[in-house]
């Protein structure tokens, strides 16, 4: 018979272990009948792990004075001082303005514009219809912004342009609106959502689709019109799709879209269109200031994810069923 030591207490490590056990022997047991499902789900976990956490020790590079053929172990640390370069930089603060005004902006844009179009085509009855538009506002999501970014310019243009035609037509000055800074920011908020919203609203549209139609008819049968039901139906039936939706484009507000900007920014909107991402693109690949663009990343993955946290923390207070984690 095994005796218990003088001071030990019921409850304690030899009884946790004992609990323990059985509770790691049914994991084990449980991931062996569904090994082939693990198995199918194991590439992307490690592209994951390859991509998502073993990057994360480059972070390192923003805390020390990193020169790529000293490596790591041969760069001399150097605390805080990429930080306080940064925020003693005009151009990193401009850049960090310019970068939530556009973000905030897109954000509201690319979180309402979806949900109408979703709803606008649920209501669609014309079958070929609703799929022709469907695919129609799909496509730009496939279009990189490299030519994307090619077309607006054109479109934009004020001698062979559309848009620089009609207002010719109306009677107005033609204007190269993309060298314009007044126009500039809403030319990026317009173009990203026209090019976004119908892929964002595929979610939408699936969790409209899962909606009990039994709602549907009784909320027919009580009067209520196509507005009625689109507020009081469809809109409390996708409110978790929608806080999850917001809660995920609350960690992206520091990006405010390297790809289109670098495409559409010229000098003369330098003012209103340098953004943390061209910033660091500047910094990190053209003056090959690889700590401090470093530095600069890592500010804005902070900040994302003290964003997401906060919105998935009000999330829970309003409704303890929604949220992300």
């Amino acid at each position: 018979m095994e005796l218990a030591s003088p001071g030990a207490k019921p409850g304690t490590a030899p009884d946790s272990l004992e609990r323990t056990r059985p509770q790691v022997g049914r994991t084990f047991r449980r991931i062996w009948k569904f090994k082939l499902l693990y198995l199918l789900l194991l590439p992307a976990l490690l592209w994951v792990l390859v991509f998502d956490y073993l990057p994360l020790y480059g972070v390192s590079i923003a805390f020390m004075d990193y020169n790529p053929i000293q490596g790591f172990a041969g760069s001399h640390w150097a605390g805080l001082k990429y930080f306080r370069t940064l925020f003693d930089s005009e151009m990193f603060v401009h850049a960090f303005r310019n970068t939530l005004i556009i973000s905030l902006y897109k954000m509201i844009s690319g979180f309402i514009c979806p949900i109408l179009l979703a709803l606008a085509l649920n209501e669609i009855r014309t079958r070929w219809f609703k799929k022709t538009l469907q695919t129609a506002v799909y496509l730009p999501r496939f279009v990189s912004w490299v030519v994307y970014g090619g077309i607006i310019t054109l479109l934009l243009s004020p001698e062979t342009g559309l848009i620089g035609k009609l207002i010719g037509l109306f009677g107005g000055e033609s204007a190269y609106l993309l060298v314009q800074p007044a126009y500039f920011r809403t030319i990026l908020v317009v173009t990203d959502a026209m090019k976004e919203m119908g892929w964002a609203a595929i979610i939408y549209i699936a969790a409209i689709a899962g909606l009990n139609p039994e709602v549907y008819e009784a909320a027919v049968v009580d009067g209520a019109t196509r507005f009625k039901r689109i507020v009081h139906v469809t809109l409390p039936g996708i409110a978790s799709t929608i806080i999850v939706i917001f809660i995920l484009r609350v960690g992206f507000v520091m990006s405010a879209g390297l790809d289109q900007v670098i495409n559409l920014y010229n000098p003369m909107v330098f003012e209103v269109g340098d953004i943390l991402d061209t910033y660091i693109y500047r910094v990190g690949i053209e003056q090959f200031n690889l700590s401090l663009a470093a530095a600069a990343d890592v500010i804005k993955g902070v900040i994302g994810l003290a964003l997401v946290l906060a919105a998935n923390r009000i999330a829970k207070r309003i409704d303890p069923d929604s949220g992300i984690f």
